[in-house]
């Protein structure tokens, strides 16, 4: 603080560096988690396209094997990161809701609000593309059913379908499977606390 009792210029850039880069780390961290779930997805769908291209029962299992445990493995190294970055984005709304009511909506305050806004864009569509992960995964068996293996391979087909059925692949986040469903529901639930949190202070 200077002789008059306001904050030194020195001490208002230091806090302003440290919220560039505090908020920075959390849209590097959530481009990554994306870029994991995009692969996630696009695993999936060469899978699929492998089965097409090439019907075989015994390369879908052995291929499905591979496959869900490269899910597996991937959500248990990203579901921390997708768990802190849903806490920073349940931090990041009240703090966007304080920043409207003290800036107010000018040209002005969009500095201010677009880092907190890019975070919370980005954790919403992690979310989703992961909840996509497993919607790709529910959607196999439809498709391994659709396709012949050659004459009397229903029954090994019917085994193969259920083996993907109770394997039940898809990305997991603390042992629970993210489904599109749930990640709409949590993005309807955020919704509905920020506007009422918004209304009683705007």
């Amino acid at each position: 603080f200077d002789a008059l009792g306001q904050p030194s210029h020195v001490l208002a850039k230091a806090h302003v560096a440290i919220v560039v880069v505090l908020r920075g780390v959390l849209v590097c961290v959530t481009a990554c988690v994306v870029i994991i779930c995009r692969s996630l997805g696009v695993s999936v769908d060469m899978f699929c396209n492998q089965v097409l291209e090439r019907p075989s029962l015994v390369e879908v299992a052995h291929d499905w094997n591979v496959l869900q445990a490269v899910l597996r493995k991937a959500s248990a190294y990203v579901e921390f990161c997708l768990v802190a970055l849903h806490a920073a984005s349940a931090f990041a709304v009240p703090a966007l809701i304080a920043d409207f009511s003290l800036l107010g909506l000018h040209w002005r305050s969009v500095p201010a609000i677009l880092p907190g806004a890019l975070v919370i864009a980005g954790v919403l569509w992690a979310t989703v593309l992961a909840a996509m992960v497993t919607d790709r995964c529910t959607r196999v068996p439809a498709l391994i059913n659709s396709l012949s293996f050659g004459p009397g391979t229903w029954r090994e087909r019917q085994h193969t379908i259920d083996y993907i059925v109770s394997s039940a692949a898809g990305f997991y986040v603390c042992d629970v499977r993210l489904t599109t469903a749930m990640a709409l529901k949590f993005m309807y639930t955020w919704g509905i606390i920020a506007f009422a949190v918004s209304t009683k202070v705007l």
